[in-house]
């Protein structure tokens, strides 16, 4: 007689990595259509943002989107990368958990999931295989079309094929179904902040309507390369330890400690190992359960340094400036970069930049842009570390308006910034950022240190705006004043406006006055804390008063134009010419 467990056992099974991701693929970031399009773009341009990066080449980025029907859409995304070695094309784009950024290292990505999963979204919704191009420099360009094996989780060639091709990068051509949208978390939104936090990268996109946006290279100079790490201590789980010491060539403790871990020298080594009771020169690998959790409660108080911060890439506070100034034109930039520090065993750093002012609208909330190692988050807003300590932050004492437990208002631009090796998503969709103390904690400190610099420049405007309004005041009656003072004391009029002005400079401060005719003028000698633009004379004149609202700045408008001819694409895969990141040129269909 059959029991029956032994009729249910004939319904086990494991499934592969793709036919999970196949029945949940909400959990990478494709909950919807609008969503989904979104997604596939943002993978793509990390990718490539990447390679480049890797390869210390100044990114230029091609994408278009073409509406095939009006659920369907057409991507294709160039780079100027180093482009794919042909053995690994396919596992690259069809392998999900398969990649080269599994190290302790700063990178857009960090699981191996993103572009093969939209390799696999693109199949699933439209049955289309994927074409990847390919240049490495060698003369050729490598051709796949591919789909996955979601039963065995392998890459499913459907066709290859190797061309005469100069120049290297990668092209990728992909059908989506999607939804096209402007605004808020749209492909629009997503560039623009890619462009703030990127501002070393040149992009173009065509969008599904054939109009062009352009958001050209800020700066010439790639960010600090990252370095690879060894694991820290301190951010060790007992599971982990065990797995290192099965799995290590090192023939004792000491030998471990000193080449598996990072920070941990030989006289620390030895301590970590006395203090465990265990013998320095005992094999790894002979080591019981026991016995390895006393070895990591000696690590875990032990005083070790912290972990090396080579392996960040920060953006800098001079990049952040010139992204901002370049997409938002704001008339004020305040920006802080905290030191690095550590959360579980992994260095982070935070950075702020705040935009005040100039184009950005005064109606609303403040824009909050969000990124992790320089990749925009546009979803789940209120479940993020970031927005959380932002809305905590007592705005009221920097001068902007802020009711309880809400965004402040006023005209700012703030983007934060985290970068790590390892950062802790809410969810394999990569959204938010995991509200631990430690990242609050220097998110808030950064946050306070840009806010001190906006509080200072808003005071300082609103005091001179109120001594304008004074002498604007002052200024109806003072030709009037000096001609009638005049009369009657029989002083010259000129002495008199001499006198005036004393007074007058006496009351605004740090200030410089000038009389001329009927009227005065006021020139502001401070320019403080992050403005790149020179304040004007304000005429006290009434038939002047136009120039009271002129404001100059040297910046460059956002890159929002749009045009009816789109720019020509890298040309990288066109008639086997390669072009530099600069050259355009019209695009022939």
């Amino acid at each position: 007689m059959t029991t029956i467990a032994e009729r249910n056992a004939k319904d086990h099974k494991s499934i592969s990595v793709a036919e999970f991701f196949e029945r949940n693929k909400h959990l990478l970031g494709f909950e919807n259509d609008q969503k989904s399009l979104l997604t596939c773009v943002r993978e793509a341009v990390d990718n490539a943002l990447d390679a480049c990066e890797d390869a210390r080449i100044l990114p230029s980025i091609y994408l278009e989107l073409k509406q095939l029907d009006q659920n369907n859409f057409k991507l294709i995304i160039e780079d100027n990368g180093p482009g794919i070695v042909k053995k690994n094309i396919p596992n690259i784009f069809a392998k999900l958990l398969y990649g080269s950024k599994f190290n302790l290292k700063q990178s857009r990505g960090q699981q191996g999931i993103g572009i093969s999963a939209s390799v696999l979204y693109s199949q699933l919704t439209t049955g289309k295989p994927t074409k990847i191009y390919s240049k490495i420099g060698d003369g050729k360009t490598h051709i796949y079309e591919l789909n996955i094996n979601i039963k065995k989780n392998e890459p499913d060639i459907i066709s290859e094929m190797t061309v005469e091709g100069d120049g290297h990068g990668t092209r990728i051509e992909m059908c989506i179904k999607g939804k096209y949208i402007r605004g808020k978390q749209s492909v629009e939104e997503y560039l623009m902040e890619t462009a703030i936090m990127n501002p070393f990268a040149s992009i173009v996109y065509i969008n599904p309507e054939g109009k062009q946006f352009e958001y050209p290279r800020a700066i010439d100079i790639l960010p600090k390369e990252a370095e690879s790490i060894r694991p820290h201590p301190h951010g060790l789980e007992l599971g982990v330890l065990m797995r290192l010491m099965k799995h290590t060539e090192s023939k004792n403790l000491t030998g471990f400690f000193t080449t598996e871990l990072s920070r941990v020298g030989r006289g620390n080594a030895v301590d970590i190992c006395n203090r465990a009771g265990i013998n320095p020169k005992t094999r790894p690998k002979r080591l019981s359960r026991d016995e390895i959790e006393k070895l990591l409660n000696a690590l875990n108080t032990a005083k070790i340094a912290k972990p090396s911060t080579d392996c960040l890439s920060p953006v800098g506070e001079d990049a952040i400036k010139k992204g901002l100034k370049k997409e938002m034109n704001p008339e004020f930039i305040a920006v802080m970069s905290r030191p690095p520090t550590v959360y579980k065993g992994y260095p982070f750093q935070i950075e702020v930049g705040i935009g005040y002012g100039g184009d950005l609208s005064a109606e609303g909330p403040i824009a909050i842009m969000r990124f992790a190692n320089k990749v925009p988050l546009l979803y789940q807003q209120s479940s993020c570390v970031i927005v959380k300590s932002v809305i905590k932050l007592g705005w009221k004492r920097y001068g902007l308006k802020q009711s309880n437990g809400s965004i402040p208002l006023g005209p700012i631009a703030l983007t934060v910034h985290m970068a790590s090796v390892w950062v802790p998503y809410t969810s394999e969709g990569k959204e938010a950022i995991a509200a631990y103390p430690e990242i609050l904690k220097e998110v808030t400190l950064a946050l306070q240190g840009a806010a001190r610099k906006l509080g200072i420049y808003i005071s300082k405007k609103r005091k001179s705006k109120e001594a304008e309004d004074r002498l604007r005041a002052f200024d109806i009656y003072a030709g009037e004043l000096c001609v009638a003072l005049s009369e009657l004391t029989g002083e010259e009029s000129q002495k008199i406006q001499t006198s005036l002005k004393q007074v007058v400079a006496e009351k605004v401060g740090d200030t410089k006055i000038v009389l001329h005719g009927k009227g005065m003028e006021i020139q502001n000698d401070d320019n403080d804390d992050g403005t790149d633009t020179a304040t004007k004379p304000v005429s006290l004149n009434t038939e002047n008063d136009n120039d009271a609202d002129t404001r100059e700045s040297g910046q460059t408008q956002p890159n929002t134009a749009m045009n009816e001819n789109p720019q020509s694409r890298l040309d990288i895969f066109n008639n086997n010419k390669t072009k530099k990141a600069t050259d355009t040129e019209e695009t022939t269909e």
